[in-house]
């Protein structure tokens, strides 16, 4: 029996003012998944695709472990998208191969005349085909607790990214004015990555 649990999440946060702006920092996807998810936990692939090995979750009593590939890339708007591409669930060879996740989500800063925001929305969609035990689970129950999982995983992302990427966003305006001889009483800035 399929069963499919899906989960959404909005993010706003208010940029503070540097001498780079934010733009120039999303450019890079790299740096941004590195800002979000763990180093050890992060395998590059190509330039846009990325391999994020999750931290083991416990959904009733099946404990699973999912590893996603994922797309981010940023277009030439200065809009970050990111789509899953693959996944595995380590261990679980049944689970495996009747798991399917759709990640889907972009973050792109906005200048508004209060600041700089960044807005961003995440999608998370995941459908599996649960073995015994779990099919004579009243599908309510098992819904309501993959749909929760799948909220606590994004809204997870979403404490890193109103925690990290703006910590991470502030070091590296710090290392590129260091690097262009800059500092903080400066007007010019630095043309990056003109395009």
């Amino acid at each position: 029996m399929a069963t499919k649990f899906t989960a959404s999440q909005s993010v706003e946060i208010a940029v503070p003012q540097q001498p780079i702006p934010i733009q120039h920092y999303l450019r890079q996807p790299p740096r941004l998944v590195r800002a979000l998810v763990d180093n050890s936990r992060i395998q590059q692939l190509s330039e846009e695709v990325f391999r994020l090995k999750m931290r083991p979750m416990t959904f009733m009593s099946l404990s699973i472990q999912p590893t996603v590939d994922m797309r981010v890339w940023a277009e030439s708007n200065g809009i970050i998208y990111l789509r899953s591409v693959g996944c595995e669930i380590l261990g679980l060879e049944y689970v495996n191969q009747r798991f399917a996740l759709n990640l889907k989500g972009y973050l792109s800063a906005k200048d508004l005349s209060t600041g700089t925001r960044l807005q961003g929305r995440a999608d998370l969609e995941v459908q599996v085909d649960l073995p015994p035990p779990f099919s004579f689970t009243p599908k309510p129950i098992l819904e309501a607790t993959g749909n929760g999982l799948l909220k606590s995983v994004l809204l997870t992302v979403k404490q890193r990214l109103l925690h990290q990427l703006l910590a991470d966003y502030r070091h590296w305006v710090i290392l590129q004015t260091k690097e262009k001889g800059l500092d903080d009483d400066s007007t010019e800035l630095p043309i990056l990555n003109p395009e």
